[in-house]
């Protein structure tokens, strides 16, 4: 998977990694990736519902040891 861009967010809790993400998204063109990483745990929730409300789609999301990856792509 080719990821267009990627944002760091550990150690930010909500809602920050969704308003970086929201603005990192509004920097990439239609169709193209976004790869988050964070560190809250509350963010597997957080990323599923604001995929919901914005139209953008959650691609991937897994978890390495106690780090969070979500890959959205935007609408």
């Amino acid at each position: 998977m080719q990821v267009d861009k990627e944002i760091d967010t550990r150690g930010l809790n909500c809602p920050l990694p969704i308003l970086k993400a929201k603005k990192a998204l509004n920097e990439l063109q239609s169709g193209q990736l976004l790869k988050v990483l964070a560190t809250d745990p509350g963010s597997l929730r957080d990323f599923e519902a604001f995929a919901r409300q914005t139209g953008n789609a959650l691609v991937e999301q897994h978890t390495l040891g106690n780090e969070f990856v979500h890959v959205l792509r935007r609408r």
